[in-house]
């Protein structure tokens, strides 16, 4: 279902990007990334809340809790996660290496990994590989990047536009990487995006947690959450304008909308190249009485097997997205109240089929690539929505043989 995107990316000035092939991944493919930022740069980042989250995402926080950072160095192919205290200690001697390069501190130094869990970092690959992106560094190395972080991935994810915030053209531009392994909270994600804007490390921070709650963590590919996602923010303060310093002001607004947007663009993404995904579908969830309801609802559907199974099949199955709902947990829910629609085709109703319901109808939804599935509980204000895929023959395969 993944078709690979022809698009202009704008340089963010204060962003340079170098790439090589370390060897890491199996393929020989580029694995190894550096970003270097300029001095004065800040960086808001989130990472997974998976317990086991892996030894990079640890000293990546640690790190930036201390530093605004110079240098974010990704790799692929290995996740160095349920590694213990040797991923630690390879983690931290990454970002010294990177350090000896760029001739900063060590803790000025983001490391980001992905890959197969278990298994320890073949740092003789990152002494020889480091150097090696560093001389590569460009500040029109998006694209080179975008590629090498991918693991099973069909194509690059990157999203890039120039916007006016009062008068000042403000760059924006991003990648990511994902594609099974994801769930809220986040997902085998990683995303990072970087722009000129002059701006706060509150502002920052405020903008990327807000966007990535109504992005990434709206995705779900199969309910697997990983124990290396991390999604990033730079600013290089290098844009002709006014700084912006409160949450509260337009220009903060404009930025925010803009992020948001972005995130959302890289997260659905993330969902049209899920691994083996056919079908892109949005599970909607209208008039529930709270967001924690309505995540409920929406999850249920697009967890399912069965659904999910339905959906590749282009099997108008509504017996099981009814089924989904009613065990999603939702207190005292009133069967007869609700709607459940494909597309534009009401399905439910009443507490059982709409009685203007045909299969011909249904059938007709569910043959597209694109569907939607909007349930409406009619009991309150909130509204949210979840993007999924179906499960197919080659979601098993490509999981089955990851390792190989």
């Amino acid at each position: 279902m993944s078709s690979q995107q022809v698009l202009n990316i704008h340089p963010v000035a204060g962003v340079y990007l170098g790439t090589t092939a370390a060897k890491i991944k199996k393929n020989g493919k580029s694995d190894l990334v550096v970003i270097e930022l300029c001095k004065g740069a800040l960086t808001a980042a989130t990472f997974t809340q998976n317990a086991f989250c892996a030894a990079p995402v640890t000293v990546a926080k640690e790190n930036l809790a201390k530093h605004a950072p110079r240098a974010l160095v990704i790799n692929a192919g290995n996740a160095n996660a349920g590694t213990g205290e040797q991923g630690m200690n390879d983690a931290v001697e990454t970002c010294a290496l990177v350090a000896k390069e760029l001739g900063c501190s060590p803790e000025e130094v983001l490391p980001f990994s992905t890959g197969v869990i278990g298994e320890n970092l073949p740092m003789e690959k990152f002494a020889a590989g480091i150097p090696d992106a560093m001389a590569n560094l460009s500040i029109d190395g998006w694209k080179e990047a975008g590629h090498a972080i991918m693991t099973t991935d069909l194509v690059s994810k990157m999203v890039s536009r120039v916007i006016d915030i009062n008068g000042a053209s403000v760059t924006l531009t991003g990648m990511a990487k994902g594609s099974g392994m994801i769930h809220p909270n986040m997902a085998t994600m990683l995303g990072f995006v970087a722009t000129d804007a002059k701006i706060s490390q509150e502002c920052l921070q405020k903008a990327l947690t807000d966007a990535v709650n109504v992005s990434f963590n709206r995705i779900t590919v199969d309910g697997d959450t990983s124990t290396n996602d991390a999604c990033t923010l730079s600013a290089t303060q290098q844009a002709d304008m006014e700084e912006i310093t409160d949450s509260n002001t337009l220009n903060y607004h404009v930025f925010a909308e803009a992020v948001s947007e972005m995130m959302t663009e890289l997260a659905q993404m993330i969902v049209r190249d899920g691994e083996g995904a056919t079908k892109f579908v949005s599970v909607i969830v209208e008039e529930a009485k709270t967001q924690e309801e309505a995540l409920k609802v929406a999850h249920a559907v697009a967890l399912s097997p069965l659904v999910k199974t339905a959906l590749f099949a282009s099997d108008p199955n509504w017996g099981r997205i009814l089924a989904a709902v009613g065990r999603a947990g939702v207190e005292d829910l009133d069967i007869n109240a609700l709607e459940i629609y494909l597309g534009d085709v009401c399905i439910v109703r009443n507490g059982g089929r709409a009685e203007e319901y045909t299969e011909a109808q249904g059938q007709a939804v569910m043959d597209k690539t694109d569907i939607d599935i909007t349930i409406w509980l009619n009991r309150g204000p909130v509204y949210e929505t979840v993007w999924t895929t179906d499960f197919s023959y080659d979601y098993v395969k490509i999981n089955a043989e990851y390792r190989s």
